[in-house]
């Protein structure tokens, strides 16, 4: 499992997380999402686990292994990916590249066939492999995005506001997308999302966080139709 323990961190002398904790199992194929308003420290938790910024304090483990120190190129050849916030792609170079970039760390033998088995989930993307990135519309590239984070065979996705910027047509699209990924191919996922109505039916379970602080931890069921519940959370 990936299991976060009393995590705190920051960006220089700002500190945003305050002993946070939080686990998702791998192995089960869990989706969990983690919510909370602005500033809650939702992004600063993935890319901690990514090793985009180093923890202050706690510990990050993955499969038995800390996590503390270690780079995100490690992290990805221990099966960590994410999928970072605001659709980013590589906008100048085409759909394909984009791919083989996301499979770096692939013997080349084995990327052709990571990318084949990703574009059967993403058939827009399949139809045009050479078009350059940036001419996608906002839920293409969102696509894109997603499926460069699976090109390595992840055992653990992450997903930081998959949503952001899209129109809601599109972000029903994407969040169906994702509901087919974790049924389809059993990959545990951790999704950043604000749009709380829309990720709470794909979740297992969710976290809600305020100041850094985890202020609710349970079945994303429970939360689904309590409306006074979540006007909390996010006040």
């Amino acid at each position: 499992m990936l299991r976060i323990d009393q995590l705190e961190t920051g960006y220089g002398k700002k500190q945003v997380l305050f002993g946070l904790s939080l686990e998702v199992q791998v192995q089960a194929g869990e989706t969990v999402g983690i919510i909370g308003p602005n500033g809650s420290g939702k992004s600063t938790t993935l890319k901690a686990v990514c090793g985009l910024i180093q923890p202050w304090a706690g510990e990050i483990r993955f499969e038995g292994a800390v996590l503390n120190g270690a780079t995100p190129a490690q992290n990805v050849r221990r099966g960590i990916t994410l999928a970072p916030q605001g659709n980013r792609v590589f906008s100048n170079l085409s759909v394909m590249e984009n791919l083989e970039i996301g499979g770096y760390s692939l013997p080349k033998q084995d990327l052709q066939g990571r990318i084949d088995s990703v574009l059967e989930m993403f058939p827009v993307l399949g139809e045009r492999p050479k078009q350059v990135a940036g001419k996608l519309s906002g839920g293409e590239q969102q696509m894109l995005a997603l499926a460069r984070a699976l090109i390595p065979k992840p055992k653990l996705l992450m997903l930081d506001e998959p949503s952001l910027g899209l129109s809601p047509s599109m972000v029903t699209e994407v969040f169906e997308k994702v509901r087919q990924i974790s049924h389809d191919t059993g990959l545990s996922l951790l999704i950043v999302e604000q749009k709380v109505r829309e990720v709470l039916p794909i979740c297992d379970r969710v976290y809600s966080l305020k100041l850094g602080k985890i202020a609710f931890d349970g079945v994303s069921s429970d939360l689904q139709d309590d409306t006074a519940k979540l006007k909390e959370l996010f006040l």
